[in-house]
């Protein structure tokens, strides 16, 4: 666990092995949540990131046809 100090422009530094360990680079936007009394931070996906993220998925099912109103 790391401690961080809000500056006074309301600005905070990711810990350097947080940095590596999620590889974020300069200039990449982070979403942020709040989450009871806490903040959650998570980085903004790339969509070229999650290309081929079901890849292998079975989709050769047959689907029910809907009734249209």
């Amino acid at each position: 666990m790391s401690i961080v100090t809000v500056s006074p422009k309301y600005q905070v530094v990711i810990p350097k092995e947080i940095r590596k360990k999620l590889k974020l680079k300069p200039g990449q936007k982070l979403q942020i949540t709040e989450f009871g009394d806490g903040l959650f931070y998570s980085p903004v996906k790339n969509p070229d990131d999650i290309l081929g993220i079901f890849e292998g998925v079975v989709n050769d099912f047959k689907r029910e046809k809907k009734d249209r109103i």
